[in-house]
């Protein structure tokens, strides 16, 4: 997979991938919205070049408040998100070149109030999904919010992937599959304890889908 070229389906203001960027977009202003006061911490895992986020805060009023760790291994789109972010003025934006599916990644970053995971859960086991959503609490700070996105082929992981969420703690705010594409964007809010994050882990490894899309 060339996540470079991955990206390009951006362009089609139409097609399937935009509009899910816009549903996350728009979680993620809901999120900033409801947050009127204080310091907001974000961490966004295999980050891309960062436009669900770094699009949004560029013109949220809430942009001075936000520190963000974007977690990118392919050098080219972090570069690209690195130089959104600069373009943007988004000061408090740090994109890090490093495995996302390793908990040192972000040591220093979390506890985080918005916790992103898009792009992810389809592209890895099943099993390291699971791992994943119970190792969420650890990069959450109290009440933390996290988005994830997941296509619905069969077999649809996407109600395991909600119970497993209701199983670490988290209630769900919102779910947004619409019947005419199959990703889903999912949102949820943590109600339990957060836990320490427990660094040296390999919470997941990228798989390739036999007809190499990403999902």
């Amino acid at each position: 997979m060339d996540w470079l070229e991955w990206h390009a389906s951006y362009e089609d203001e139409e097609s399937p991938l935009s509009r899910r960027l816009a549903s996350v977009q728009r979680a993620i202003r809901q999120h900033l919205d409801a947050e009127p006061d204080g310091p907001i911490r974000v961490v966004s895992a295999c980050a891309g070049q960062g436009r669900d986020l770094i699009e949004v805060l560029a013109t949220h009023p809430a942009r001075g408040r936000v520190t963000a760790r974007l977690v990118e291994l392919d050098h080219r789109n972090a570069g690209l998100a690195r130089a959104a972010a600069t373009v943007n003025g988004l000061t408090g934006v740090e994109v890090v070149e490093a495995d996302a599916g390793r908990t040192d990644a972000y040591a220093g970053a979390v506890p985080a109030d918005l916790v992103m995971f898009c792009g992810v859960f389809g592209n890895i086991s099943d099993a390291d999904v699971e791992a994943t959503v119970q190792a969420l609490p650890q990069f959450c700070a109290p009440g933390a919010t996290v988005i994830w996105t997941r296509v619905r082929e069969e077999p649809n992981l996407c109600p395991a992937i909600r119970g497993w969420f209701a199983g670490a703690g988290f209630e769900e705010l919102s779910y947004d599959a619409p019947d005419d594409v199959l990703w889903s964007v999912g949102v949820h809010r943590l109600t339990a304890d957060p836990r320490p994050l427990e660094t040296g882990r390999q919470l997941f490894s990228f798989v390739r889908p036999p007809d190499g899309r990403s999902t």
